[in-house]
């Protein structure tokens, strides 16, 4: 006589498998949107990124602008997926190493921070983007801003200090 309240070896091996697979799938994804694929690669050597520094006063009124735009511009940032021209200006005074934004800006993206949260999770999540800021080593918690000037062009504003 044989015990059927134990489950058949086999059936528990494919219930592992099938786990496993399934537990893998998010990660291939994830894996195909990095830089290991060769067109997000090429779409980043295509795109031009350049870089400024500039101090907060100067640009001020355009980072605050752009900072109230925000929820409008996540749903751009969601459907990048190519661009001519990144620009990422570094506010330099703005870093942490120098007590970060001033007054004016950081109570601009307190006033939005739930949608400055959400652009920074966009970007992230935009293979596009998150390399174009990689390559400079600028943080998404960096990212104060964006602002889509023309098609194909984006200026991100940084609290951040340019590396090197």
């Amino acid at each position: 006589m044989t015990d059927t309240t134990l489950p058949d070896a086999r059936w528990l091996h494919a219930v592992a498998a099938a786990a496993f697979v399934a537990a893998s799938v998010p990660q291939a994804a994830l894996n195909a949107q990095g830089l290991q694929s060769p067109e997000t690669v090429d779409r980043i050597v295509g795109s031009q990124v350049n870089q400024e520094e500039a101090k907060t006063t100067a640009e001020i009124g355009k980072v605050n602008s752009a900072i109230d735009r925000t929820r409008e511009n996540i749903s751009t940032v969601r459907k990048t997926s190519k661009l001519d021209k990144v620009d990422i200006v570094f506010l330099t005074d703005a870093a942490r190493s120098e007590g970060g934004p001033p007054p004016a800006i950081e109570n601009k993206v307190r006033q939005h921070q739930d949608d400055v949260a959400e652009l920074r999770k966009e970007i992230e999540a935009n293979a596009l983007l998150y390399n174009a800021i990689e390559s400079r080593r600028v943080l998404a918690d960096d990212v104060l801003a964006v602002e889509f000037d023309d098609p194909g062009k984006i200026v991100i504003y940084a609290a951040a200090k340019p590396s090197g």
